[in-house]
């Protein structure tokens, strides 16, 4: 049994459900069920034989797009873990981009992101490359650009606030760097942080990195590692939007592409391409009502 939720245009919903079941009778896969559920009044759940995931987000996507959804192969529920990317996922910006701004290389160091963001570039190498660039430049850059250029995106702080006070465990895996990740962490409430560290000599950066790379693999291992400690029945979900967060993407129970470059949104088994990260929560089927406000800062809301 399949089970699929998603918010879309509620103006349009009942013409296009109308378009899909008839796109899913023709290849082979009828509707079983399809109700709006009704602590979440946005959110459509359909219900449906069989195992063709494919089909169904093919169809999910040709008829409702954009739209936010979640498909699995069991009943959805409150995971007891949540794995998260940082950059463009539970922050709006490219740490390394806005730090190479203070160096005057932003749009030099933007295309290498964005290329290795789409699975064009080994992640490592263009790491390395990226860090390269800032030799030199002042380590005050870092504390001026968290607290200038960083912020939270729309529904993070919300999110991780409400998955840990159902018993969820958080944690922010990133491919960037501790100097960002650790106060990021504290201000969304994550309670672990694994990443990459900028080494620092002299009040400068040396354009090298401290330590081993947290690469996508260590994004996977992480995931696997924390889950195998809350028992054999624990459900994970995880959050990412580029190439990089694949592989831990398609390990979770409930793998979320967050405004996902192509390869991540085709690898993972749910997306968000209309609403902020709350719609995750509605995706899970949390009521409004029981959200729980995060940790406050300076920074925009979340």
């Amino acid at each position: 049994m399949l089970i699929a939720r998603l918010i879309a245009d509620p103006v349009t919903l009942d013409m296009r459900l109308d378009a899909a079941g008839a796109a899913l009778a023709e290849a082979g896969l009828k509707l079983a069920g399809a109700q709006m559920l009704d602590h979440c009044g946005e959110v459509l759940e359909l219900m449906l034989p069989g195992d063709d995931l494919a089909t169904l987000r093919r169809v999910l996507d040709e008829h409702f797009a954009p739209s936010d959804a979640l498909i699995a192969r069991d009943e959805i529920r409150v995971p007891d873990l949540f794995v998260s990317d940082m950059d463009s996922t539970m922050i709006g910006q490219e740490c390394i981009d806005e730090l190479a701004d203070f160096a005057g290389l932003k749009e030099q160091v933007s295309a290498v992101t964005e290329r290795a963001m789409a699975g064009e570039l080994d992640f490592t190498t263009a790491l390395r490359e990226r860090v390269a660039l800032l030799e030199g430049l002042e380590e005050t850059a870092i504390e001026t650009c968290l607290g200038t250029r960083i912020s939270p995106v729309q529904g993070a702080r919300t999110l991780v606030a409400t998955l840990k006070h159902r018993g969820c465990k958080t944690v922010l895996v990133t491919g960037g760097f501790h100097q960002f990740a650790d106060p990021v962490a504290e201000q969304i409430g994550f309670e672990r942080v694994v990443g990459n560290r900028l080494a620092v000599a002299g009040g400068r950066m040396t354009g090298a990195l401290n330590g081993p790379i947290a690469d996508a693999a260590v994004k996977e291992r992480v995931l696997r590692e924390e889950l195998a400690e809350l028992g054999a029945n624990a459900v994970s979900m995880a959050a990412g939007d580029g190439a990089n967060d694949i592989p831990m993407l398609r390990a979770a129970e409930y793998g979320i592409a967050y405004r996902g470059k192509a390869k991540a949104r085709e690898a993972a088994n749910g997306w968000v391409d209309r609403g902020d990260l709350t719609s995750v929560l509605k995706l899970l089927g949390v009521n409004e009502h029981d959200w729980v406000a995060g940790p406050q800062s300076r920074q925009s809301p979340a």
